[in-house]
């Protein structure tokens, strides 16, 4: 084993570990009077990893040169692209959190917390270790710690009743899921002799028996909760609502990112030989999470629960670019995975944007009624992100949503394709109704609060990049999206 080599590759993981630590005790004796310093250099760590990336990002590393540690992890072109969205979406997450700790809406805890940066960061670790996982234990290692982060950042407003009971929730069903995870892990282990995404697919060649194929159920299953894909989406809604805007966000986007890279990784690489086996169950997935969260968005009134359940009908349209099975499918998601967390960090970036003069934030459709009179710019970004989400063109959602129907569609999947046109002219309702709120219903003026620049920088450029001129970004988005997609069919 060539120890240098592999920790070349892990790199990115070295450095946000040693920020990790290093901030960690930064924030142990500064206290939270050092969080915004914290904060900052967190997010030089992971702009720096993010740096580090980019060459093999370009270039692609694939093959036998890509496997550190004996074949445990997979840094690969794949493996890349998914670390590259992680990062992005976790500075978001930095960037956009201080002014949310600093308003009433932090109840009696004002002013961030040192530790919210550096979970974020240990949080990142575990998100990189679960995409270039290639071992059940190094999958499971890197799940957990992006969990356990995950946990403490839905709870980190201790004294607030929401905040704990989104993390109280979050936890139990966590457990619940890793559990099952587990479970199938084991059971996979046992019918075929080995952990090593190799040796399992090796030992699922041929005629698969029962014991496996419940392995195959379970490991699926546990991956469905981290994806929030229906019928384990359950915690979204009340963790979404519950948890604090920032700490919302994150979860809405790098989490997601790990998740789905995570699962089309283990389906591709490990489950490939048995496409039978998988498929059915992804697509009964996607399908089921495409009509409810249309249907389920219907009634709500709390943005950020609507918002989740946004996010369930997006998992489903990128759950059938994976249920295509093939390279193209895989692409398409990548896709879709991008396009998707730009709409979701405008979104979270606007709805913080919602506040009044003395800074309480708003997250009802009866606050923003009027929006367009009163704070215009907001507004017409949210008009942007709402119509993107809808898949309206020639807003770059509408780009997002073809790439998938495209890949369906060729892979003669036609039927599966037009229930999801359907069920997304169902979701398109909801996203419409907030145009009607802000621009045809009589303003309500509860909205005049100043926003801070890096909330606006945030909301213009995340709304340029779905605005028609993200299609010049388009050539480029695909080339390292077919790329990073071709790197998981090259051991089929």
């Amino acid at each position: 084993m060539d120890f240098a080599a592999s920790f070349a590759l892990v790199l990115p993981e070295l450095v946000l570990t040693g920020a990790g630590l290093a901030l960690l005790l930064v924030a142990a004796w500064g206290g939270d009077k050092a969080a915004r310093m914290v904060a900052i250099a967190a997010a030089a760590a992971l702009f720096a990893a993010g740096i580090l990336i980019v060459p093999g990002l370009h270039l692609g590393t694939d093959g036998p040169a890509s496997l550190a540690f004996g074949g445990l992890l997979k840094v690969d072109s794949y493996a890349l692209f998914a670390k590259a969205l992680i990062y992005l979406a976790a500075i978001a997450a930095l960037v956009i959190a201080p002014s949310f700790f600093a308003s009433p809406a932090a109840g009696t805890e004002r002013g961030m917390r040192a530790e919210y940066p550096v979970l974020i960061l240990f949080s990142s670790v575990g998100m990189g270790l679960m995409v270039s996982a290639n071992d059940f234990m190094s999958l499971y290692l890197g799940l957990e710690l992006t969990s356990l982060s995950s946990y403490v950042l839905a709870a980190i407003l201790r004294r607030d009743t929401r905040s704990g009971e989104a993390g109280l929730k979050y936890f139990v069903l966590g457990a619940l899921a890793s559990g099952i995870l587990l479970y199938g892990i084991s059971l996979l282990y046992g019918f075929t002799g080995g952990t090593a995404f190799e040796a399992v697919r090796a030992g699922l060649t041929g005629q698969m028996g029962t014991g496996a194929l419940f392995g195959v159920i379970f490991v699926l299953s546990g991956l469905a909760f981290k994806i929030s894909a229906v019928p384990f989406h359950m915690w979204t809604p009340d963790v979404y609502e519950g948890a604090p805007t920032p700490v919302t966000a994150f979860f809405a986007t790098a989490p997601k990112v790990a998740a789905v890279g995570l699962t089309a990784r283990v389906v591709f690489e490990v489950f490939g030989g048995q496409v039978g086996a998988w498929q059915q169950i992804v697509m009964f997935m996607a399908l089921a999470s495409i009509v409810f969260g249309a249907l389920g968005a219907i009634g709500q009134e709390n943005l950020k629960r609507l918002l989740a359940y946004s996010s369930i009908n997006n998992i489903g349209f990128i759950l059938l670019g994976l249920a295509v099975a093939n390279a193209d499918g895989a692409s398409a998601m990548l896709v879709y995975l991008f396009i998707y967390v730009a709409m979701s960090i405008g979104c979270f970036a606007a709805l913080l944007m919602l506040r009044d003069e003395e800074g309480n934030l708003y997250e009802t459709f009866t606050d923003i009624r009027g929006l367009s009179v009163t704070r215009p710019a907001i507004a017409w970004a949210l008009l942007i992100f709402m119509f993107s989400l809808a898949g309206i063109p020639p807003l770059l959602g509408f780009y997002a949503k073809f790439v998938i129907f495209q890949a369906t569609i060729e892979a003669g999947l036609v039927a599966f394709g037009a229930i999801a046109i359907a069920a997304s002219v169902i979701g398109a309702f909801y996203y419409i109704k907030f145009v009607k709120v802000m621009f045809f219903d009589e303003p309500v003026g509860v909205v005049t609060g100043k926003s801070e620049a890096s909330h606006w920088t945030l909301l213009f450029l995340t709304a340029a990049i779905v605005s028609p001129l993200g299609y010049l970004l388009t050539p480029s988005l695909t080339d390292l999206a077919d790329r990073a997609a071709a790197s998981l069919f090259l051991a089929v």
